[in-house]
């Protein structure tokens, strides 16, 4: 193979190698980065009612403020490592928790559509770099043992985000307005870039990213497990989930209040499962993958046969949520460790594959949904992640680790 190919075997960095005093303090910052993005990313949900009426414009085309932020973020994925190979991997952090300040900024003040949507474009850069480069950074803040657990701190901001940011989107929105939800992210935004400059140390860029280098890690058996194990289990858990409401809504037939407990629950079983992934991961990544697309497949089937049952039905759906916190951690890990000396590209394929099996899978689940109603959508979840697991197990011997 060529030249990059024989780097891609060479081992860890020696930097990553050398480190033996883990910088915690910049692992908290990067937890506290995802946090503040992420919960910028969905605040238009909480708040889409009054923000389009202010605005102007319909519930339908203000939510595309979603749509616009994750679009611009895949396309981030993959070439911000790129565009920003020759500096300082610290000064493009910052400018990433910048884009989160400027976006907020510019949305908590919008007058109009355009200014809105440009908001959310500016969020989707420095959400979609923040993803591709945030395992290549806690790769060199602490020794790669240590890694799982890093990713696991990290992870705990998205799972704090995913289950604070509507409802507290929601609340300060009808306190004081949906601009003030804005005002806030952006001083979450703030905050972090101040914890940023006082705890992440300078980190030199350490290899030369490219389109070509993208390829060359394709190549790699690991890399290419990973991206189809990661294409599977997205694509059924999205598909599934989506419409995880009007399953509710329909076969136990619970009321909003109960599915806002149940979603609650999902949340909260998530954070649980994103700080037990980081333990099984610093045993077993492949063992940590196996394990929670077989819960997500167990308890999609679960769904499907037993989920008139009210208690089966929420215990199911928070043990789902349990699950799939334990997965993103995984595969970050899986793809640094397959690839340490290129932690950035990888990290840029996994934002990519993510957005795929994410469109993918509300694809197939809107198809299954029309066809065969809510049980289609989540039959298809067991099979996509099911599938998942048997194909990890069957690969486990060419990941190599």
């Amino acid at each position: 193979m060529t030249e990059t190919a024989t780097t891609l075997d060479a081992g860890l960095m020696p930097e990553n190698d050398e480190r033996s005093d883990p910088a915690w303090a910049g692992v908290a910052s990067l937890a506290l980065g995802v946090f503040g993005l992420v919960t910028a990313e969905f605040l238009p949900v909480s708040i889409l009612t009054p923000m389009a009426a202010d605005l102007g414009i319909s519930t339908g085309t203000a939510g595309q403020a979603v749509t616009a932020t994750a679009v611009v973020g895949a396309v981030a994925g993959l070439t911000i490592a790129i565009i920003t190979r020759r500096l300082d991997r610290r000064l493009v952090l910052w400018g990433f928790t910048l884009a989160l300040i400027a976006s907020s900024l510019i949305a908590a003040f919008a007058t109009n559509l355009a200014m809105l949507l440009a908001a959310r474009i500016v969020l989707g850069i420095g959400l979609g770099g923040f993803w591709s480069m945030m395992a290549a950074i806690a790769l060199r803040l602490v020794p790669m043992a240590l890694v799982p657990r890093a990713m696991s701190i990290v992870f705990t901001g998205v799972s704090v985000a995913t289950v604070c940011a509507a409802p507290v989107g929601a609340y300060i929105g009808d306190l004081w307005g949906w601009r003030a939800a804005f005002l806030m992210a952006a001083a979450v935004g703030l905050v972090t870039l101040l914890v940023q400059m006082a705890s992440i140390p300078r980190l030199p860029p350490q290899s030369v990213p490219s389109l070509r280098l993208l390829f060359d890690l394709m190549r790699k058996p690991s890399i290419r497990i990973g991206i189809i194990t990661v294409m599977l289990f997205v694509s059924g858990h999205f598909a599934g989930f989506t419409y995880v409401r009007p399953f509710l809504e329909r076969v136990p037939v619970f009321g909003i209040e109960a599915i806002s407990m149940i979603l609650l629950a999902y949340g909260i079983g998530g954070f649980f499962g994103n700080l037990a992934g980081g333990f099984i991961i610093e045993r077993s990544i492949t063992a940590a993958v196996t394990l929670g697309t077989l819960l997500i497949a167990a308890m999609a089937l679960t769904l499907v046969t037993l989920g008139s049952i009210d208690l089966i039905s929420a215990v199911a759906v928070t043990l789902w949520g349990f699950a799939f916190g334990a997965l993103p951690v995984a595969v970050q890990t899986w793809m640094v460790r397959a690839a340490p000396d290129h932690a950035e590209s990888t990290g840029g394929l996994i934002v990519a594959t993510f957005q795929v099996g994410i469109a993918s899978g509300a694809i197939l689940g809107g198809l299954f949904v029309d066809g065969f109603g809510p049980l289609g959508a989540i039959t298809y979840c067991a099979v996509a992640t099911l599938s998942s697991a048997l194909y990890v197990m069957a690969s486990r011997r060419r990941v190599g680790f």
